[in-house]
């Protein structure tokens, strides 16, 4: 048999159903042609219609987050601040690293490996006998704050500046 007919009604086939599909969006959507035969244009979108931003939900009782990147810079926070308690009572020290600390708790090697937490930059620098743990967020604002956390586990935050020691501590 030929395969050049067969080709036509595949391609005819394939085309009809586009059709159809593009038809049915069309309903879906409420645009229909104007009665002349050009296409209807869609209304613009009035100030009521303007869909407002949804404020932060709190994920838990007493959620300190202003946003949902916050509460996730905070949540990546807790896992490392969790690893290295756990770490530290495995082998009566600090991990030197994230990727020292990948595998411990619920930190992956995924987690470690990048400093790029979406609107935040993870950072880790070890010290004598602790670590400094710092989320700086790609653009400061009230819905993004920079934390800062120890070996005590204090989670501190700021909203002008890089957040430290002396910045207030986070609930």
């Amino acid at each position: 048999m030929n395969k050049s007919p067969r080709k036509w009604l595949w391609a005819g086939l394939a085309g009809w159903a586009l059709m159809c599909a593009g038809l049915a969006g069309a309903q879906e959507t409420g645009s229909r042609p104007e009665q002349n035969g050009s296409p209807a244009e869609a209304p613009a979108a009035t100030p009521a219609q303007v869909v407002a931003p949804v404020p932060y939900q709190p994920k838990f009782a007493g959620d300190p987050a202003h946003s949902e990147s916050e509460a996730q810079a905070l949540g990546y926070m807790r896992v490392v601040l969790r690893a290295q308690k756990e770490y530290k009572k495995r082998h009566d020290k600090y991990a030197e690293s994230l990727m020292e600390l990948a595998g411990t708790g619920s930190l992956t090697k995924r987690m470690a490996r990048s400093a790029d937490r979406g609107d935040y930059s993870a950072g880790f620098k070890t010290h004598k006998d602790g670590y400094i743990l710092t989320m700086t967020p790609k653009q400061m604002d009230a819905d993004h704050r920079s934390f800062y956390a120890e070996e005590d586990g204090v989670i501190h935050g700021d909203d002008q500046k890089a957040a430290d020691l002396s910045s207030p501590k986070i609930k």
